[in-house]
């Protein structure tokens, strides 16, 4: 079997999904399995005796790299096409969690949800049925939970959510890693705020917490053979037991232990000095708050409930913990956004730059790309001139107060919203995407070819009572959940 990073190695050295679900395969004495990665040119397992591909798929734009490893390795895109003597090849991972059918005609199938034990089981039918036609294995795939066969025309497919009974780590610590030689270990999953634009929420809701015990347990296992370590979580320090897992690695440090410890963002009412001791301690030097929005009013519409009195309040810990400056996260482009609620970024940054001299800010913002499954999937993205001139606008007025600030290409935005809420109509486009090189033009030249509007999926606003491609996936809290959701929302 071959198990496929989209991406450079190194960026699957720091990818802790990826490497999880190696380890377990790799665990089997049934499995022959190897790493492979889109520059990877020789490998170890020859062609010939691959039964089984595996792909992560994290990102929208990863499809691009899946089709050139495809076509290194003399495999059609479609799986239509693909010989029976070729591999089943399948994906996991978030973009097919959150929308299968862009890729449904690519695929022979699909793991929706957690992969941990779906990809074991998967596996031990492929080997058991090897001998067998593909579409006899195909139809006994598709009676386990969490896998979605296109072929087998099935009417309904639940997501799998895995309960956290062990903590996730690197099971491979690299100095060719995009973060070197950094033990990462999953704190929790999921979060229970709940934005209406966050994929990464709703996909793994509920949220649920690694044991503390499991934790420590893990940190000493990294700590034996690094000093660098990375907590991740998507609300880290909603744990129960977060404080006293710093207070743990504190202790360490207080007793000659070096330890570099970083966490993937924090909350602002996690902006607590026994948090934020801890993390100076441990080496951060600057920390992210995710504010989203620069109006409360605005934070409001997306459930981001932040006042600019807790922005200030973590600011303060932050500057009497020792730190010099903090990152600010936004989005553009929100719905019901008004010019108002950008020059209301602008205002806060002044603010903050008035009752805080000499301390650092700096801004990083993407676009809003509506997300399958959210309740926001209903909302198209505002028009990729208004958000130009938006961005324009804030580069200008935050250079003038000395604000660094970043923001992700609009243009590509519009096409991970155009793949997010895309459906198998979209094949043939994205395989000539793929040979007309990949490029923005190339999707602009593809959409004018094969006479697709492309605006259709990635701007325009839909009714609540649209039938969507990806409405067969069974995912809590469901389609009704998330129409009240967005309704009340909006109405902010």
């Amino acid at each position: 079997m071959w198990f496929l990073f989209p991406g450079p190695e190194s960026f699957a050295m720091s990818s802790l999904g990826y490497l999880w679900l190696f380890r377990a395969l790799d665990m089997s004495d049934e499995i022959d399995i190897e790493r492979v990665y889109s520059e990877t040119k020789t490998t170890r397992i020859m062609r010939d005796k691959i039964k089984l591909i595996g792909i992560s798929f994290t990102f929208d734009i990863d499809f691009l790299e899946i089709f050139k490893f495809l076509e290194h390795n003399n495999y059609a895109f479609k799986a239509s096409e693909r010989k029976e003597s070729d591999p089943l090849i399948f994906a996991g991972g978030p973009v097919i969690t959150s929308n299968p059918e862009p890729y449904k005609k690519i695929f022979d199938f699909m793991i929706i949800g957690d992969g941990e034990t779906t990809n074991i089981e998967v596996t031990k039918i492929c080997k058991k049925l090897q001998d067998k036609q593909k579409k006899e294995i195909l139809k006994e795939l598709a009676k386990i939970d969490g896998v979605y066969v296109p072929s087998e025309n099935q009417q309904s497919v639940k997501k799998v959510t895995n309960k956290l009974s062990e903590c996730i780590y690197t099971p491979i610590i690299s100095d060719k890693a995009f973060f070197p030689d950094t033990f990462i270990l999953e704190v929790e999953r999921g979060c229970a705020n709940r934005c209406g634009f966050c994929i990464a929420s709703y996909i793994n809701l509920p949220i649920r917490f690694v044991e503390y015990e499991k934790i420590i347990e893990t940190i000493n296992l990294g700590l034996k053979h690094t000093n660098k370590i990375a907590l991740l979580g998507a609300q880290i320090t909603a744990h129960p037991k977060f404080k006293e897992v710093c207070k743990y690695v504190e202790n360490l440090i207080d007793n000659g232990k070096q330890i570099d410890m970083s966490v993937s963002s924090l909350r602002v009412d996690s902006f607590v000095p026994e948090i934020v001791n801890v993390l100076v301690k441990a080496g951060q030097k600057n920390l992210t708050l995710a504010i989203e929005a620069g109006s409360e009013r605005l934070r409001k519409v997306i459930n981001k409930n932040l006042t600019e009195e807790q922005i200030f309040k973590a600011i303060e810990v932050a500057i009497n913990c020792g730190l010099s400056g903090m990152k600010f996260y936004g989005m553009l482009g929100l719905p019901t956004e008004t010019q108002a609620d950008i020059e209301e970024i602008v205002n806060l940054s002044k603010r903050i730059k008035a009752k805080y001299k000499g301390f650092s800010i700096s801004f990083g913002f993407s676009t809003f790309v509506p997300k399958a499954n959210t309740p926001f999937q209903w909302f198209g993205r505002e028009d990729e001139k208004f958000l130009n001139e938006k961005a324009n606008y804030l580069k200008k007025e935050l250079h003038k107060l000395g604000i660094q600030i970043n923001i992700s290409s609009p243009k590509w935005d519009y096409y991970q919203a155009l793949l997010s809420r895309g459906d198998e109509d979209l094949t043939d486009y994205l395989i000539m995407v793929y040979k007309l090189g990949g490029k923005s033009g190339a999707f602009k030249k593809a959409a004018k070819e094969l006479e697709i509007n492309t605006d259709y999926y990635a701007l325009e606003n839909y009714s609540y009572d649209k039938k969507f491609a990806w409405d067969f996936i069974e995912m809590k809290p469901g389609k009704e959940f998330l129409i009240q959701e967005s309704k009340r929302l909006i109405a902010q």
